[in-house]
């Protein structure tokens, strides 16, 4: 079919016709695509809120010019982010928890998407171009000159973003038994339970600054004003991690009830050393099961060439001599 196809083609428009065909599908995608993007509801209570703050942006721009990437891309917002609640808050959620809190992450995620995804588009539609110019390619080696690099750079921000993720969340985990010894050294040495959060934020800044870094919102916010209680739930939703989440849980516990924050954090901690001694064991169980692949796939087949080959050979010549006489 695409053989036929491409005969067509190519006797219709030329040699280059199954390039031409393929951008004429894409434009008439885009052109579809178009109104539902540009098709945007009114909402009154954003303009609202745009013009009580209209005086102070426009003072924010005279200050610094023509303003930053953020206020630019701002413009584009009804392009460069998901109109359904449940996808905005998923995509941001996500990006917390990579360790992007910036307001315009959102933004810059999908804009990223947008522009790796038409620029690599565009270089391999001039690859695919140059190469049918100098030799005679195929349709399906077109297509995937042509799709495949737009692809790659469609996906390749969220790539990133998902390992950033995994990253921040194990080394999170790896810091988090030590920041629990740390934070009971400092409540059991008569510190309040915010002081401690303060300290251990700044003592794990060398080691874990990821870890670091929630521990300093969560600080920041309670300054604010806003319940601790409501601060630690945020902390664990915004981190994804399951220890983090049964720590908030024990303090929040040991608020309710009115038992010792010392006494809970003694005891979870100590739970803690032994996860990730079991978590250490864990590991070197695995060892063995994943150098079994590699010995028999390295070590097996020259064993057996040692062994057998020799025998192989002889007989093999002592066939031949058979066969002379």
């Amino acid at each position: 079919m695409f053989t036929s196809l491409q005969e067509m083609l190519v006797s219709a428009l030329g040699p280059l016709g199954p390039l031409i065909a393929v951008g004429f599908l894409g434009l008439v995608l885009i052109l579809i695509a178009l109104p539902t993007m540009m098709k945007k509801q009114r909402d009154r209570f954003s303009e609202l809120k745009i013009e009580a703050r209209s005086g102070k942006a426009d003072d924010r721009a005279l200050r610094r010019g023509t303003g930053g990437t953020a206020e630019k891309l701002e413009k584009f917002a009804h392009f460069l982010e998901p109109q359904k609640a449940e996808e905005m808050s998923a995509i941001r959620l996500k990006l917390l928890r990579a360790g992007y809190p910036d307001k315009s992450a959102v933004h810059m995620f999908h804009a990223a998407k947008l522009v790796l995804g038409i620029g690599l588009l565009a270089l391999g539609l001039i690859y695919a171009m140059l190469k049918s110019a100098n030799e005679e390619v195929s349709t399906q080696s077109m297509i995937l000159y042509t799709l495949m690099p737009g692809a790659l750079g469609y996906y390749l921000p969220q790539y990133w973003v998902n390992k950033r993720m995994t990253k921040r969340q194990t080394e999170i985990t790896q810091g988090f038994p030590d920041a629990l010894d740390l934070m009971l050294v400092c409540v059991e040495a008569g510190q309040s339970l915010d002081q401690a959060i303060i300290r251990v934020g700044k003592e794990s800044r060398a080691g874990y600054p990821a870890l670091a870094d929630e521990f300093d919102m969560v600080s920041h916010e309670v300054k604010a004003g806003k319940e601790r209680v409501t601060v630690l739930k945020d902390m664990s939703e915004r981190v994804g991690i399951p220890d983090v989440a049964s720590f908030v849980t024990t303090l929040v516990q040991s608020a309710t009830f009115g038992t010792s924050i010392a006494e809970a954090l003694r005891v979870y901690s100590a739970d803690m050393r032994d996860k990730r001694v079991m978590r250490a064991e864990e590991k070197a169980n695995m060892l063995p099961t994943k150098l079994t692949l590699g010995t028999m796939m390295f070590t097996v087949p020259p064993l057996m060439i040692i062994l057998i080959g020799p025998s192989v050979y002889g007989i093999a010549t002592m066939l031949g001599q058979m066969n002379t006489n």
